[in-house]
């Protein structure tokens, strides 16, 4: 299809080709600047919640952007670092902050950063030899249950600095929990005012977008931003010796002052500073178990996490594109290695900005180009604006960030699908509160194995997708399962459906199956839907004769009468 002008390159539900970039060129940079206002303050919170200095999350954002921007194919997101990824690099900022003995969090960094270096090599590895696939393979329940439990670890992490208290420094997820009523008593009220104030405009500002257009178009964080700075000058008094401080409470009742640079973003203010905040990978613990578990954590958790963020953002393009996912993880690589080479942290496919990304009418990944580029400015021009931000807000938009991840409507969703899904997703979040991410997601697979097993499911169904491929006609192929479809064996029919690409119509017949899981039934209505945007169809007869869980459409079927293995 030809475009002849800007408004029926807008209207179309066609892919612009790249020669008609350049006009697509302005709403990019329009985009790009947007989405900057609100990566800002994001990569700054991120990071010191992380357990890094404030600009090194700004590192990660700039390589994400710049480099992502050229070398992935992925239209609409945005890379950087995420609030998904807090718990996973603070916990190994402190484990090799244990382990080297150090008092000083950051002699500890080089070694995080090594691990980040090692990670984004991996997932170079992973995206040349095509691995991203496999993350369909990965239970809906169990990935939703990951992201919850990451949204309450960064609330109760975050609770601390909102309220102007020292951040909880246990690595233990529900620790933070069970020491806050002992904490909050001790709280700067200055600190408190600025946080709480922050946190209610982030919850109430979606709900003036519905009435008014012009808040559309100005982001949430920029608002918190221009009423925070502005407060903190307010309300951290001058001291004795022109120091600005606060007051607050310590452990005995008494009131202290303390110098508010505890209560404010420090970030580089000259050229100089910025190359001494480049923190540089070391490599001398290569050989320690646990430098191992943090690259299996952050790889996994990461890949995962860019992956489906990267689909998810597919499903909102208007032009119907999708990501190469094998493309887009090896771009995250490169990204990640160069990153973690000067002391970034770990960047993934953001939803959030990427959603924003969209909505302020983003055309093509130049948008991620731009939002680095003016990143790179903005550290450039504004460090003395930066510095006085308040700790607080960020944590305000950390705990807002969190509360998205572990949003309750999540859990009215996954118990209108089942409540073996329910189960599952509980399970989850309670094993990785317990004990760890990657322990928790393996409770959560082993809950679901369990679940299908006691439904009914044969050991061997979880490894094999046995298939009848029946060609109906020259545009039409019947495809017929014959054994229980899960969620391991999903990407085997997948192939098989690849395989048949000459054919404009298929049939999905799933009337022998004695069981298909939710994973595989979101999977199958995924695929129907990209069929469609490249106008073939995929129709699934047979499930009439299984008998659903529960009243939504992707609910669990099965047979009413399954023999066990």
């Amino acid at each position: 299809m030809h475009f002849a002008n800007n408004a029926n390159l807008e209207s179309s539900t066609v892919a612009p080709s790249m020669s008609q970039w350049k006009c697509l060129l302005k709403f990019d940079i329009v985009s790009g600047f947007l989405v900057f206002l609100i990566a800002l303050p994001l990569c700054l919170g991120i990071s010191v919640g992380s357990g890094f200095p404030a600009i090194n999350g700004v590192f990660t954002a700039i390589a994400g952007g710049i480099i992502c921007g050229f070398f992935s194919n992925s239209e609409l997101t945005i890379k950087g670092p995420a609030a998904g990824m807090i718990a996973i690099v603070l916990g190994c900022v402190m484990d090799f902050k244990a382990a080297s003995g150090s008092e000083n969090v950051m002699d500890s960094l080089p070694y995080v950063a090594a691990v980040g270096v090692i990670s984004g090599v991996i997932q170079i590895i992973f995206g040349l030899f095509k691995v991203g696939k496999l993350a369909d393979c990965f239970p809906s329940a169990v990935i939703h249950g990951l992201l919850a439990s990451i949204g309450l670890i960064i609330i109760g992490k975050q609770i601390y600095p909102l309220l102007g208290l020292k951040p909880n420094g246990s690595t233990e997820a529900y620790e933070a929990y069970f020491e806050m009523p002992m904490h909050l008593t001790h709280y700067a009220w200055q600190a408190a005012v600025i946080g709480v104030s922050s946190l209610a405009i982030l919850f109430i500002y979606p709900l003036l977008k519905k009435r008014f257009a012009i808040c559309k178009l100005v982001p949430a964080q920029l608002i918190v931003l221009c009423l925070a700075i502005p407060a903190s000058m307010i309300l951290f008094k001058d001291f004795d010796g022109n120091k600005r401080g606060y007051i607050y409470t310590d452990n005995h009742g008494h009131e202290q002052k303390a110098e508010v640079k505890a209560l404010l973003v420090k970030v580089p203010t000259s050229p100089t500073d910025l190359q001494k905040a480049t923190i540089f990978p070391s490599f001398s613990m290569f050989g320690d178990s646990r430098t191992w578990y943090w690259v299996v954590m952050f790889t996994l958790v990461g890949t995962l996490e860019s992956l489906l963020s990267a689909k998810a953002v597919d499903t909102l393009d208007s032009w119907g594109r999708k990501s190469n996912l094998n493309r887009d993880l090896l771009a995250v690589g490169v990204a990640n290695t160069a990153a973690a080479a000067i002391g970034g942290l770990p960047m993934i496919s953001e939803i959030v900005r990427s959603s924003a990304n969209k909505d302020f009418g983003a055309r093509t990944r130049m948008s991620n180009f731009f939002h680095g580029v003016f990143l790179f400015i903005s550290i450039l021009v504004l460090p003395a604006v930066l510095n006085y931000i308040p700790l607080t807000a960020l944590a305000a938009m950390l705990i807002y960030a969190g509360c998205r991840l572990a949003n309750y409507k999540e859990f009215l969703h996954i118990l209108q699908i089942g409540r073996e899904q329910l189960l599952i997703y509980v399970a989850t979040i309670a094993g990785v509160l317990a004990t760890d991410l990657l322990i928790g997601v393996g409770i959560g697979i082993l809950a679901k194995i369990l679940v299908e097993l006691i439904y009914g499911v044969r050991i061997s169904d979880f490894f094999r997708m046995p298939v009848a491929v029946q060609p109906v006609n020259e545009v039409k192929v019947l495809v017929q399962l014959q054994g229980s479809a899960v969620f391991s064996n999903w990407i085997m029919l997948k192939r098989r459906l690849e395989k048949l690409s000459n054919y404009q119509e298929i049939v999905v017949d799933c009337t022998n199956c004695p069981l298909i899981d939710h994973t595989f039934m979101t999977r199958l209505n995924e695929i129907q839907r990209d069929m469609g945007f490249q106008e073939r169809s995929l129709s699934v007869i047979g499930l009439d004769t299984l008998h659903s869980l529960s009243p939504h459409p992707l609910a669990v079927r099965k047979q009413s009468i399954v023999l066990a293995a």
